[in-house]
């Protein structure tokens, strides 16, 4: 009995710890997504949670400080001000209109607070509006024509 008492009683204390140290960590870095219209329905539990907050940032709203950034995002109508104080800089494609999600914490001061921040490119690949189908590939026949002889 005194052998198993030797060995199991630290055994049983490490995976104890380590069970502790994984249950914390992943309370730590869990962030729960919201949209600005939910945040205002949270109530008091919002300034204790991890989120992370989607829109596109308002036109002209940008003031930028090196790695500090204060802007808005705006999402059905709602607004929301965002302090960005990461330790990188905010991405290139993070611009006026642009989609950004923010990952941080809603202060008392009715200011979002982001640690990160993320930029989708403003639609720089969708077509314009009211612009033609791109044009579709010329049948096989004429496709052969045009090619070069080969000999």
């Amino acid at each position: 009995m005194n052998k198993y008492w030797k060995f199991g009683a630290p055994i049983v204390l490490i995976v104890a710890g380590l069970g502790y140290l994984a249950f914390s960590g992943v309370q730590e870095s869990k962030s729960y997504y919201v949209t600005i219209k939910e945040m205002s329905e949270m109530g008091d539990s919002i300034y204790s949670k991890r989120l992370r907050v989607a829109g596109n940032v308002e036109p002209g709203s940008i003031r930028r400080q090196g790695t500090h950034v204060q802007f808005t995002l705006t999402e059905q109508g709602r607004n929301l001000n965002v302090v960005y104080s990461g330790t990188e800089a905010p991405p290139d494609t993070f611009k006026d209109n642009a989609q950004a999600l923010a990952e941080g914490s809603y202060g008392r001061d009715g200011v979002f607070h982001a640690k990160q921040l993320q930029a989708k490119c403003a639609s720089k690949y969708a077509p314009a509006p009211g612009a033609d189908q791109p044009s579709q590939a010329a049948p096989p026949e004429k496709a052969q024509a045009a090619a070069p002889a080969m000999q």
